[in-house]
Formats: structure tokens, sequence, C-alpha cells
């Protein structure tokens, strides 16, 4: 066998290998994109159903600056619905001096 048809074979051999190996990534990239996609299919519908999008659990009411948000007792995430966040802006123009003294004012009435 002559050297440049080894060479040539050795080619092929390489090729073939970066293709399986290419086509293992490419699977490996479609199931962790579909893993993905369903996650963010739970946490759509966990978030419409009372539950945590990030663990799950059963919201509870809290209630900032008199806005009544959803707050997960065991991840302590906030979840805000629409117009929540645009509420409580409303109450942080003042400053904290002035916040500090509303709740003080506010423990002793």
């Amino acid at each position: 066998m002559a050297t440049s048809e080894k060479d040539r074979f050795g080619d092929k051999l390489r090729d073939a290998e970066r293709a399986r190996e290419d086509q293992y990534f490419a699977d490996q990239d479609r199931k962790l994109v579909e893993k993905m996609r369903q996650t963010g299919d739970e946490a759509k519908h966990a978030a419409g159903s009372g539950r945590c999008p990030k663990c799950g659990t059963s919201l509870r009411p809290l209630t900032l600056n008199a806005v009544s948000v959803d707050e997960c007792p065991d991840c302590r995430g906030v979840w805000l619905d629409r117009g929540e966040l645009e509420a409580i802006a409303k109450h942080e123009d003042e400053g904290w001096i002035a916040r500090w003294l509303r709740l003080e004012f506010e423990k002793k009435a």
C-alpha cells in the first residue's frame, strides 16, 4: 500500500470519527433543549396554579407597600402580577427616613 493511500484512509477515518462526534453532541443538545422546554412549560403552568415557578411550593400572600403579592415560603421568591410592580414603585418615591417614620407611627397606632 502506498503512503498516499494510507493518508487518504486515515483522513477518512478521522472524518468519520468527527461526524460521529458531531452527531453525538447534536443529540445531546437536542435532549437538553427539550428538557428546558418542558421545564419552562411546567414553570408557566405552576405560576398560574398558585405554585412557585421555581420550586413548586404553594404561594402565600404578602403585603408590600399596601400591595398584595405572592411569596414562596421555601425559596423566599416574590412573584408579582401585572401592575403590582408599578403600584409598589409609587410608594418608593419617599426617602428612607419617611418610610421609617411611617412604620414607627404605624406600630404605635
